[in-house]
């Protein structure tokens, strides 16, 4: 009998699993923000100029998505986001009121494993009230959270971003406030 040497590979196994939670999905959010609202959704189109307006204010790079716009009649806007947490993508939304301030923001999708803390409701309350006007600032007038350190900044930065794209674009739109 023949022996032939055995010659062992090694064993590469790569995984396609990521870790992370949906805690609302985009209907869920709409009523969260603005019970029993009816939502329009906008056709939004962004001039380049617009697209570079957003990205210099408020330095969030990754590319707004226009069909995530929404008004509550009568109540307000809605706006789906997202923004790079430390390597995951973080789905947001924000309510803006007629007034043009912050009604809420809650935390749709994260998919980070460690910084969840971004949705505690007191700190996301931070934003509640504030304007294209306010600074909307990391260590401003924004709370750092330790160990979410990115993502805090990356929201904060999203969040300032809604609001500059609601008073470029969205604050004129029929039945939207003004």
């Amino acid at each position: 009998m023949r022996w032939e040497p055995f010659l062992a590979a090694p064993l590469i196994v790569v995984s396609t699993a990521s870790w992370g939670n949906v805690y609302f999905t985009a209907e869920q959010a709409q009523q969260a923000i603005f019970p029993s609202a009816k939502f329009t959704q906008v056709g939004l189109t962004l001039t380049q100029e617009q697209r570079d307006t957003l990205r210099s204010r408020s330095g969030v790079y990754e590319p707004f998505q226009e069909n995530r716009v929404w008004v509550a009649e009568g109540r307000g806007v809605f706006v789906i986001d997202q923004v790079l947490g430390k390597h995951e993508m973080i789905t947001y939304a924000v309510g803006i009121n007629r007034d043009g301030s912050v009604k809420q923001v809650e935390i749709l999708e994260y998919r980070e494993t460690y910084g969840y803390e971004v949705r505690d409701p007191a700190w996301r309350k931070q934003f509640v009230g504030k304007t294209a006007a306010s600074p909307v600032k990391l260590n401003k007038d924004i709370a750092n959270i330790a160990g979410a350190t990115l993502s805090s900044k990356h929201i904060t930065d999203g969040v300032r971003r809604v609001l500059i794209l609601y008073d470029m674009a969205l604050k004129g739109l029929p039945d939207a406030p003004r």
